[in-house]
């Protein structure tokens, strides 16, 4: 049995317990907050090579240069450089797959939050730059396959890949091969939680639709317009997709957290190690009968760990966080905030987002899911066309944000960051639609034309 030191020695956590934590993350309206992530791949200039985490063009000699030059502070594990704090709340995390993600501190406006970014990625060009490195926003990597990428040093990584692997069939790309933007929204009550999230669950294929730019697998067009957003409907039923519960009549805090304890286990984390639970239940760790660790019993840390081996299309911890966009260019990692800020932030908009998706069921939303990762925009929701609901969400977020009337210094609103989203509306094309377009006749059918092009 292996000890588990300065952890509780008897059952401090029960479902009641962790409802009662989960309720008290409501904010009020004036602390909401906009907290924006997304990923990027690397690669090397010229021969357009995923890049290793050793050496002295590596990622970890990038980090190295960015903490040096930009005086953050380093995330270690063991003798590792895992990642990066920055003095505003933000930090700099890597993917199995060396994909960097900038998980952005908790802003109060889209303005603040598209100005760290431009930030991040100026920070970034400039390093990479030195190190004859670029970076790449697509939802999926267009060429490399899972042998061509290098796992990171990440002890959670390791027991995730060997786990994935009796899961589904897909898990592995989605941990080396996939890239996403995500927002992070607030809520003000169980009640404001619920019509926020059973709305933007039920909005999700619209959202991987809309955000589409993953069309190519190996080289070649995948037959998808989200090879990403594919990908996760083969990880793991256990901890993927679509949560029925959300569209239960009595859906609450109560059966959310029910939800989470239901999902297997992966890891525990003591110090700089992980110990390998994969598969086990986190309710027999709540009752001090983990299998190996029988007595002991978890702490919220451990809670809060295992919520973030969840990976349903939104997911609740202690806020909302939306995932099911593929991820882009410096223009689409703004305009994803601003979609979802603009349909569930401003009272009216809610109410209209909810009224659009009135009625529609769990299975709903997971035939319109495998429909928008199959056609995008040509994809159907329910009865209607995806493109309907992409041209009313698209109009509630842009009204929603206008009433906000959160003005930069030159006097314009929010609004303006929807405008990649209302050009895919008004010609009816995703990015992925115009890539597979330039592969057939600009670039001749070689891929790593979009590499040139589609780079920061």
């Amino acid at each position: 049995m292996t000890i588990l030191s300065s952890h509780p020695v008897e059952k401090t956590l029960t479902a009641e317990t962790l409802t009662t934590w989960l309720r008290a993350q409501a904010r009020d309206k004036s602390d909401w907050k906009i907290g924006t992530e997304h990923e990027k791949f690397l690669f090397h200039k010229g021969t357009f090579r995923p890049v290793a985490y050793e050496g002295e063009q590596g990622i970890g000699a990038l980090l190295e240069a960015l903490r040096t030059r930009y005086n953050m502070r380093p995330i270690m594990e063991h003798d590792n450089i895992i990642g990066l704090l920055d003095d505003a709340g933000g930090s700099i995390t890597l993917e199995p797959g060396g994909q960097f993600e900038l998980s952005g501190a908790p802003l109060k406006t889209l303005h603040q939050t598209c100005k760290e970014t431009g930030t991040h990625l100026k920070q970034m060009m400039s390093v990479t730059a030195e190190l004859e490195l670029c970076m790449l926003g697509t939802g999926f990597q267009p060429l490399w396959g899972r042998d061509d990428c290098h796992w990171m040093p990440k002890g959670r990584y390791r027991i995730m890949r060997d786990y994935m692997q009796k899961k589904g069939s897909l898990g592995l790309d989605m941990m080396l091969r996939t890239c996403t933007v995500q927002v992070n929204l607030d809520f003000a009550s169980e009640q404001d939680m619920v019509r926020k999230f059973r709305s933007s669950l039920a909005l999700q294929p619209v959202a991987t639709a809309l955000f589409a730019n993953s069309p190519f697998k190996d080289g070649v067009p995948s037959g998808l317009q989200s090879t990403r957003a594919h990908v996760w409907t083969d990880t793991d039923p256990d901890r993927c997709g679509i949560p029925a519960c959300v569209f239960d009549p009595n859906f609450g805090y109560e059966m959310w957290i029910e939800y989470l304890l239901d999902v297997p286990m992966y890891f525990l984390h003591r110090g700089d190690d992980y110990l390998d639970v994969s598969g086990l239940s986190f309710r027999d760790f709540m009752d001090g009968r983990l299998p190996g660790f029988e007595g002991q019993y978890p702490d919220m840390h451990d809670f809060q760990d295992h919520m973030t081996t969840a990976f349903p299309e939104v997911r609740l911890k202690g806020y909302l966080e939306m995932r099911g966009a593929d991820s882009g260019g410096w223009s689409n990692i703004c305009a994803l905030p601003a979609f979802w800020v603009g349909l569930l932030y401003d009272e009216q908009a809610l109410d209209e987002t909810c009224a659009l998706v009135e009625g529609v069921s769990a299975l709903d939303v997971e035939q319109a899911r495998m429909s928008a990762c199959r056609d995008g925009l040509s994809g159907m929701y329910d009865s209607r066309s995806m493109m309907q609901m992409a041209s009313a969400c698209v109009e509630i977020a842009e009204a929603g944000l206008a009433r906000r009337a959160e003005k930069d210094a030159d006097g314009e609103d929010e609004t303006k960051f929807l405008a990649p989203l209302k050009q895919i509306v008004s010609e009816g094309r995703t990015l992925s639609d115009i890539m597979l377009e330039k592969y057939q006749t600009n670039w001749d059918g070689d891929i790593t034309h979009l590499f040139r092009e589609y780079h920061y």
